[in-house]
């Protein structure tokens, strides 16, 4: 038997000629797992469960022509059903409170009917609220490659599951970069599927929300060339080609940041995005700044609508009393609480205009290009109470946009938000392979 690759690519081709079993795909993935210096990559597992489910996929798809995630091992996050386990949200209390899920997530009923071996239910920052990684019940989750670094949240498990190659891609949920900035500060590629799309494919059922209006979906994985077959096994976009034509990027227009909103981005996070712009630029795209000036007021709008959205489900829930969870989260939650229906009736409004012009934005533009972070590492055991807003400030805009956004990495944990349309998935996904290409 050939050696187990890491690379999606490399393990499908493997798997669909016969040179790699989906068994010892699903073996490799399970020695690989758990592997950073924290052992909590996953919340939970069943080797013996997935070794089985592997056993019965030729079974299942007995014929020539197979799936498109057919024998690769994909890890959920776990604010997603999967029958036989519970869904913690990253808290015991969930946990415990919900019990065993009986019945499949539409997610995980998507990832099986695409043939994908689903490897465990990864670790995130609680309720998913949160952009660090950091989690008091089940561990901080730690980046496989460097133990000295958080993978960043609040799909940690997600990014750490890819980073260490039990993996091939990890399903993650992004309500204010939960996906881009994990993949970013991991140097994966992301993609956060445009709002639209995942409701338009019914694949909350069995999700937890964090708050409705922001929530999406999507994945991390490890080569932007990828994407599109991802997006294609996930949301059922028209089947990607066999592979990019040769990056043109002539006519494309995309816009820019400018320096004065870059004012507190490390350096080597600057010379990341520099360098992006400037390779746009030799492929033929027309590059240019745009006004961002309206952005200031994103935070304002988004806070208010996410604590008062992320109230109203976890009030009835623990019959208000947020103490179950940690002294931020519980912070955020009660301030959501505590917004009269004028106000977050005004903040929708104000929502319902940004969006309109991040529209027109995207009108005059095919893309824009956003740094993922100002920063391209977090430290385990720093002080991470400011982390959160400096970061928000750079992704937030997106998440009111709605948009669709992919990730595009870098190996030493900077990344770039490449944005589309709304609507404008798959467009974004093949445009991403041509850059890598």
């Amino acid at each position: 038997m050939a050696p187990i690759p890491e690379s999606l690519s490399e393990l499908r081709a493997a798997i669909l000629a016969g040179e790699v079993t989906p068994r010892a795909a699903a073996e490799a993935a399970l020695a690989r797992s758990n592997s950073n210096a924290s052992r909590n990559v996953y919340i939970a597992q069943d080797a013996e469960r997935m070794l089985r489910e592997a056993d019965e996929l030729p079974l299942r798809f007995p014929g020539a022509s197979k799936p498109l995630l057919y024998g690769l091992p994909v890890s959920l996050k776990d604010c997603f059903d999967l029958a036989g386990f519970p869904t913690s949200m990253g808290t015991r209390f969930y946990a415990a409170r919900d019990g065993i899920a009986r019945a499949d997530s539409a997610v995980a009923e998507r990832l099986r009917a695409e043939g994908a071996l689903i490897v465990g239910k990864t670790n995130m920052h609680p309720l998913a609220y949160g952009i660090t990684g950091e989690n008091p019940e089940y561990g901080d989750c730690l980046q496989p490659r460097d133990a000295g670094l958080l993978t960043g949240g609040s799909s940690s498990g997600a990014a750490a599951s890819v980073q260490e190659g039990s993996a091939v891609a990890a399903i993650g949920t992004d309500t204010g970069g939960s996906i881009r900035v994990p993949a970013a500060l991991c140097g994966l590629a992301g993609y956060r599927a445009g709002i639209e799309v995942a409701e338009q494919r019914g694949l909350w059922r069995g999700g937890a929300h964090l708050a409705p209006s922001f929530d999406t979906l999507g994945w991390l994985f490890r080569d932007l060339r990828d994407g599109a077959l991802l997006g294609s096994a996930l949301f059922g976009f028209a089947a990607p080609p066999a592979g990019p034509a040769a990056a043109s990027f002539a006519g494309v227009r995309i816009g820019q940041v400018p320096d004065a909103f870059l004012h507190d981005c490390e350096p080597e996070v600057l010379d990341f995005y520099a360098q992006t712009a400037q390779r746009l630029r030799d492929l033929g795209a027309t590059v240019v700044p745009i006004d961002s000036g309206f952005w200031d007021d994103a935070m304002a709008i988004y806070a208010c609508i996410q604590s008062s959205e992320a109230a109203a489900i976890h009030t009835p829930l623990t019959n208000g009393d947020f103490s179950h969870f940690e002294t931020s989260i519980a912070e955020r939650l009660a301030r959501g609480a505590s917004f009269s229906t004028a106000e977050i009736a005004e903040r929708r409004r104000q929502h319902a205009v940004f969006r309109d012009r991040m529209d027109a934005l995207l009108r005059e533009h095919d893309y824009l290009i956003v740094p993922c972070a100002p920063m391209r590492r977090l430290p385990a055991g720093a002080d991470h109470s400011q982390t959160r807003l400096a970061i928000l400030r750079y992704t937030a805009a997106m998440s009111l946009a709605t948009a669709p956004v992919v990730t595009l990495p870098e190996g030493d944990g900077s990344g770039v938000q490449l944005v589309a349309a709304r609507g404008a998935d798959a467009r974004l996904l093949a445009f991403a392979a041509q850059f890598a290409g």
